[in-house]
């Protein structure tokens, strides 16, 4: 088993930055990509960005360009770097984790196998 722990998120104003992180614990040596996805109320979960085990990154092009999703092998914890946050920006957003090694990153969330509670991000116009 793996376990997903994300920072507590927080509130900024448009234009503003946060950073979240997730720190994964247990069986990590098992996860290929990690990934972020965010869910608007009433929706479904969508990706964000993930990162791969060798480094590799993608990202939604609703947030290229502002958002790097990075990792700290030693430390087990990927980090989303968001700036340029805009008032859509604000939902929640979980971390999760993926056995696989699907290629491309998945995308969909019902690829990933594990999840973190999930954590809100706010930005006030």
């Amino acid at each position: 088993q793996v376990q997903l722990v994300e920072s507590v998120g927080g509130s900024v104003q448009a234009g503003g930055s946060l950073r979240l992180s997730c720190a994964a614990s247990g069986y990590t040596y098992s996860i290929y990509w990690m990934a972020w996805f965010r869910q608007p109320p009433g929706m479904e979960r969508e990706f964000v960005s993930g990162i791969g085990r060798d480094g590799w990154t993608d990202y939604a092009d609703s947030v290229k360009g502002r958002f790097t999703i990075s990792q700290d092998t030693a430390k087990n914890t990927v980090y989303l770097q968001m700036n340029s946050l805009k008032p859509e920006d604000a939902v929640m957003y979980y971390c999760a984790a993926e056995k696989a090694g699907r290629w491309p990153v998945p995308r969909n969330a019902n690829e990933y196998n594990y999840w973190g509670q999930g954590t809100q991000v706010t930005v006030s116009s």
